[in-house]
């Protein structure tokens, strides 16, 4: 059910809605926060996520599927399809990352978000240049300040991190092993 209220239609039904957001993200090809989504399906949060959540279901056994990275949420490829979908578009292959780069990013993952100075204390080494090159390769981006001296930046991963890994969200990231999880 949809009704006009000041020239623009409410989407009521969660079935419309998640169609409706389906369009936005298709359209917009881009990861879109909770927020914009509010402000273009003019519908309140609790309509939102119960239609991203209908859309993850309609979505389940085909080509697309819905990404979650914190409050922004993406339409993108299957994982499943990559082989097609790299034999159509012929892409450059991304640079390989070093071990370093693979190891702090998974400390970030699995941690986030995070100052340096805590990822440098959990690998006993200087992270600068890997920091650096992840956030150039848009891995990692800022994700705020920390409310200490020297206001110290966080970390955190990024949705082009969830799309080379092909995760619809960090919840899909596998356990860590309860001796690596327990040693913070």
């Amino acid at each position: 059910m949809s009704s006009r209220i000041d020239g623009v239609t409410q989407v009521r039904d969660t079935t419309a809605l998640a169609a409706a957001l389906e369009a936005v993200l298709f359209t917009l090809n881009r990861a879109v926060t909770v927020l914009e989504l509010q402000d273009i399906l003019q519908s309140p949060l609790p309509d939102i996520e119960a239609a991203a959540a209908g859309l993850v279901e309609v979505l389940k056994g085909r080509g697309l599927f819905l990404q979650r990275h914190q409050d922004q949420l993406q339409l993108v490829t299957d994982p499943a399809q990559a082989d097609v979908v790299r034999r159509v578009l012929r892409p450059e292959y991304p640079s390989r990352l070093s071990p370093a780069a693979y190891e702090t990013l998974a400390i970030i993952a699995y941690r986030q978000p995070l100052t340096r100075a805590r990822i440098e204390e959990i690998r006993g080494v200087n992270c600068e240049a890997v920091l650096e090159s992840l956030e150039e390769k848009g891995l990692i981006t800022e994700t705020g300040r920390l409310d200490a001296p020297g206001t110290p930046r966080l970390f955190g991963t990024t949705m082009k991190f969830l799309q080379i890994l092909g995760l619809s969200g960090l919840d899909e990231l596998p356990p860590l092993p309860q001796s690596a999880s327990t040693s913070s």
